[in-house]
This record gives C-alpha cells, structure tokens and sequence, in this order.
C-alpha cells in the first residue's frame, strides 16, 4: 500500500474539530519565567496524579521546563479570555511581561499559579519525550489548588468558546429531549 503524506494543513484542520480546554502553561522562577497558551493538557494517571503537555520544543517554556525541572498547569475559566491572549502572545508580550494584569502566587516548585483559576496545578517534572517538534512532558502533580467557579475556556474552530456548566446542561435539555417527554406525554 503506498502511503499518502497527509499535509500540514489537512492535519491542522482536523484538529480544530477537537475542542480542547484552554490553560497556561508557567515555567521558571522569580523573574526568570514565562508561559504560554495550550489545549494539550492530558490527565495521564490518577494513581499517582499524573498529567503530561505537548510543549513545542522551539517555545520559551521548554528550555526553562527543562531547567527547573518544574511547571504550572493554571485550567482557564471561561472570563479569563484576556489571560489566554496575552499568554499566546497578542500584543507581543513576551517572558515575564505576560504575567502582568493578573494574581499569581508562588507555588511549591517555585512556579507561577494563576490565582483564579479553575484549577491551578503544580507538577514536577517525571519525563520529557522528544518527538518531532515537540516534547511530551510528563508531570507528577504535587499541589493542586481548586477553585469554586465552573465555566471554562475551551478552544474550537479556531476561536475560544465559553463552557457554563449550568447553563449549557439547560440548553441541551431544551433541544435533545423532545417536547413531548418535556411535557410529560
């Protein structure tokens, strides 16, 4: 069988059907930090907690990822589409510069949470996989901190889309069950 190569752009835009949520992943310590925008967050284990990130091997996370041996997970709720800009570079933020305009706190490993957020989770780092471009980073979770919002920011056809629990249940109730089980037919 030959083999077709699948081109760059068909390969991108089956991915932008995969609704992905929306965090920031923050590398470093004191001024020598940085982050950036992902939808690549994957739970891996829940025994022992255990996520992994797809980081571009070319980005200014990996090298300090790498030499800190730490990072931060910070989970986006669906106000916080400012933060998901200026982390994936509008206005041409860079480093340390991207952090300004929002709460952080200094977590266990040294990095960066997001204060706010759904959930911010601070990972050692296990393992790092280089495969093509990109490094497969396995993180062991060593703090989490939870908050009590529940919309969230995901990413879809190329745009940020906001998830309300609550209200996205009730839209979906109105337009899966017919009318006629509503009104109790």
């Amino acid at each position: 069988m030959t083999e077709i190569p699948v081109s760059p752009a068909d390969f991108r835009g089956a991915m932008r059907h995969l609704t992905g949520g929306v965090s920031i992943i923050t590398a470093g310590r004191g001024k020598d930090i940085t982050g950036m925008t992902v939808t690549s967050v994957t739970s891996l284990s829940v025994d022992p907690p255990t996520l992994l990130v797809s980081i571009n091997r070319d980005a200014s996370s990996f090298p300090l990822i790498r030499r800190y041996g730490a990072f931060g997970v910070n989970i986006l709720a669906a106000d916080q589409l400012d933060v998901a800009e200026r982390f994936a570079g509008k206005g041409g933020l860079k480093g340390a510069e991207r952090f300004a305009g929002s709460q952080w706190v200094t977590s266990v490993s040294g990095v960066p949470l997001l204060v706010g957020a759904l959930s911010a989770v601070d990972c050692e780092v296990e393992e790092i996989v280089e495969r093509h471009s990109h490094g497969i980073v396995i993180g062991r979770v060593r703090d989490v901190r939870n908050s009590a919002r529940s919309a969230a920011l995901a990413y879809w056809h190329g745009q940020y889309v906001a998830i309300d629990q609550d209200e996205d249940a009730a839209r979906l109730a109105d337009v899966s069950v017919p009318a006629s089980v509503r009104r109790g037919v």
